[in-house]
């Protein structure tokens, strides 16, 4: 169960619509999330009331077609999952949103089973 929040400058609801599209088929083609497994929120910032902020580390120089992508889901991926989606992702926002690869910027958090709920207050995961 992965949650995603997905982060862009001025970004176009088509834009924002592709960024997750992306983001939703590389998980489920590199991590095994089940394809009816979404949950995401997706925010253009305008520059003025929402900003982004960003620098060059380690040694990257972004557009302002930058990509915040937070992903939680529960521990257990491997490195080379997690390896194999960040790729995946890059790639997929390429080519879905003709987003630079050096422009996406991919944050995960993982956490346990008693983390989640997906609604009536019931932590689903833990009986």
């Amino acid at each position: 169960m992965p949650f995603v929040r997905i982060d862009a400058m001025r970004a176009a609801p088509e834009r924002l619509d592709a960024l997750g599209r992306a983001v939703h088929d590389a998980m489920v083609e590199t991590i095994g999330i089940p394809s009816d497994d979404l949950f995401q929120v997706l925010t253009s910032h305008d520059g003025a009331r929402s900003v982004m902020r960003y620098g060059t580390f380690p040694g990257l120089r972004r557009t302002d077609d930058v990509v915040f992508i937070a992903i939680t889901f529960r521990a257990g991926r491997t490195p080379e999952q997690k390896k194999a989606m960040y790729r995946r992702i890059a790639e997929r926002a390429r080519e879905y949103a003709g987003t630079e690869p050096r422009d996406v910027f991919i944050s995960v958090t993982e956490n346990g089973p008693i983390d989640w709920s997906f609604g009536d207050g019931v932590a689903h995961y833990v009986p």
